[in-house]
């Protein structure tokens, strides 16, 4: 973290100091020890001979955690404070892309088919505890979608991410967290409870469609600065030289998210239409079999009619 928690004037940012700077920090160790969990969970179901799609292995680990740590371990992290233009991008990363690709990777799923009896036990538990049975509703997330922006922009709480190393932080995690809640019942492949047929979850995507374009446009025609006077006061210090003026990066930052929510809702419709046809096309074979064997029932029933007339006539 630069500035805003003790440290240096990142410069103007340029390819080198957004994509070629990197920190090591608390969650690097988190990354990597999710990860190092998940590729343990793909070679134990590969050592007893089991499947495990090599898409959801990639899925979860490049575009999932990946995407993660492209925001919050390169110089992104280190304008996040500076531009809030630069904070809109890791806001979309973190709350609206990696936990698609955390769901699709079906870390659930893999941990309930690889763990120990009573750690598998325990995961279940949760799974079906009333607790999970809330958080998984979708209305309850589509809630805290909505509502967590609004609140975090709209008032003194964004000024306190500024300020506050542990703060910040943990609206990153707020982020993710709440993205999960939301995409993981919508797009996920793990069994979570109170999961809705795909007309609702269609039904719910395009609800939450138009919320990313009345943020944008809120914040595109504000003209009360977010942050109060943090983004002032770094453009009358040392970085003036380069920052631009604050209004004009908030209505940078309120374009950025109403144009990649569109591009953001736009591919989820494509990922819920392809899962929707998959499920109508399984369940369309799995009725055919049944409809075969059952006819193939009828047919040898009417053979062993027929054999028992013959034997009766004769």
């Amino acid at each position: 973290m630069f500035l805003a928690h003790g440290g240096d004037d990142p410069g103007p940012p340029t390819a080198g100091t957004v994509l070629g700077d990197f920190s090591v920090s608390w969650l690097t160790l988190a990354l990597l020890v999710a990860a190092a969990l998940y590729l343990a969970g793909v070679a134990a179901m590969r050592r007893r001979g089991d499947h495990w799609p090599a898409s959801r292995t990639v899925l979860f680990l490049l575009p999932g955690l990946g995407s993660i740590a492209a925001v919050t371990m390169t110089g992104i992290e280190a304008y996040d404070t500076t531009l809030l233009s630069v904070h809109m991008i890791q806001h979309m990363v973190l709350s609206m892309i990696a936990p698609i690709f955390l769901a699709l990777g079906a870390p659930v799923t893999l941990a309930l088919r690889t763990l120990p009896r009573k750690p598998r036990a325990l995961l279940l538990g949760a799974l079906h505890s009333r607790v999970a049975k809330v958080l998984a509703f979708p209305l309850v997330a589509y809630a805290f979608v909505v509502v967590t922006p609004f609140v975090l922009y709209f008032t003194d709480a964004y000024a306190a991410t500024m300020r506050s190393e542990l703060v910040h932080v943990l609206v990153h995690l707020h982020f993710i967290a709440v993205g999960c809640l939301f995409f993981w019942p919508l797009l996920g492949i793990d069994p979570l409870p109170g999961r809705w047929p795909y007309p609702g979850r269609a039904l719910l995507m395009f609800l939450s469609t138009p919320f990313h374009t009345v943020l944008g446009l809120t914040i595109m025609q504000s003209k009360t600065l977010i942050g109060g006077d943090w983004y002032p006061d770094l453009h009358d210090g040392p970085m003036g030289a380069w920052l631009p003026d604050p209004l004009d990066d908030q209505h940078l930052a309120g374009g950025i998210l109403w144009g990649s929510g569109d591009l953001v809702a736009l591919a989820l419709f494509g990922v819920l239409f392809a899962q929707w046809v998959r499920a109508s096309l399984q369940e369309a074979k799995r009725e055919d079999r049944r409809l075969d064997l059952l006819e193939a029932r009828e047919r040898a029933a009417a053979r062993r009619h027929a054999g028992h007339g013959e034997n009766a006539d004769g």
